[in-house]
């Protein structure tokens, strides 16, 4: 596997960097870009640090979560290198790939994908999970076993079903309003029925709702943030991860509504100091 980057950009900030890389991605087939940021712990005394995934969602790219959310005065102060990929390939010529908003470009749901002609370049789930981890591994001073993952909406989903389905992967998980059980919801329905094809069992694989409701491995908490005035909600679903979780001894919940935030970066910036001290607790715990 191919473990060099290209450094694009990048910007001093917190008294840390911001940086934006690309490299070939073996997985996707494609050339990806992906934001870095290193804090003053990284880059002064370049010592090891925790790092902590997090995943975009609908028709957004890395930058969105780079220039809006704030999170980088939070990442610095608690020493925590903060890795966020792109939200699908990049750069593939797929017939109808950029016809909508919710499927296809920016909207490749982290799955990895069955159906053509998805199924050749459309395996997020596997490039965030593995390839992007052996990547950061290989290129940062990173702590062994000392990951975490979180996202918003789609990377949200994202975040949940890559910690619940890797047991030990990663040791802290957030999400910010995400979609919980994709295989209700009319988002989810078009982005399963297109990328893995017509078998609801399929999509269960693939559905944080439904992969709560069967988790049986190492107790794992879940801290999922949502906005009450989201005018998502119904694709969202939150109560229904609730329940399923709320049946599960091997999976606590943290959750947080938020009265009168809708599902922006306004929200998010305003609670990300928030979830990456939540991280930081869990990943810099000896």
């Amino acid at each position: 596997q191919n473990m060099t980057i290209e450094l694009v950009s990048t910007n001093k900030c917190c008294e840390g960097e911001q940086r934006v890389y690309r490299h070939k991605s073996a997985t996707l087939d494609c050339e990806m870009t992906f934001g870095v940021f290193l804090p003053p712990a990284a880059l002064e005394e370049d010592r090891p640090c925790p790092v902590l995934f997090y995943l975009s969602g609908l028709t957004c790219t890395h930058e969105n979560f780079i220039q809006k959310s704030g999170f980088q005065q939070h990442a610095a102060r608690h020493g925590l290198i903060v890795v966020n990929p792109d939200t699908s390939p990049r750069g593939v010529q797929i017939a109808g790939q950029d016809d909508s908003y919710d499927f296809g470009s920016g909207a490749g749901f982290y799955v990895d994908a069955k159906q053509e002609p998805w199924a050749k370049h459309y395996k997020m789930y596997s490039y965030v999970t593995e390839e992007l981890v052996d990547v950061v591994n290989a290129n940062f001073s990173v702590k062994p076993g000392k990951r975490g993952i979180f996202g918003h909406s789609m990377g949200g989903h994202g975040a949940l079903i890559c910690a619940l389905k890797n047991p030990g992967l990663y040791q802290s998980v957030s999400a910010f309003a995400p979609i919980v059980n994709p295989s209700e919801g009319a988002w989810g329905k078009k982005a399963f029925g297109g990328y893995i094809g017509s078998d609801p069992a399929e999509w269960a694989q693939w559905d944080a709702t439904s992969l709560v409701s069967q988790y049986e491995s190492t107790p794992q908490e879940l801290f999922i943030d949502q906005g009450s005035a989201d005018n998502f909600l119904k694709e969202l679903l939150p109560e229904n991860l609730l329940a399923a979780a709320s049946g599960n001894d091997h999976i606590q919940t943290i959750y947080k509504l938020r009265e009168g935030y809708d599902h922006s970066y306004f929200y998010i910036s305003t609670f990300i100091g928030e979830h990456i001290a939540y991280h930081a607790a869990l990943l810099t715990a000896t």
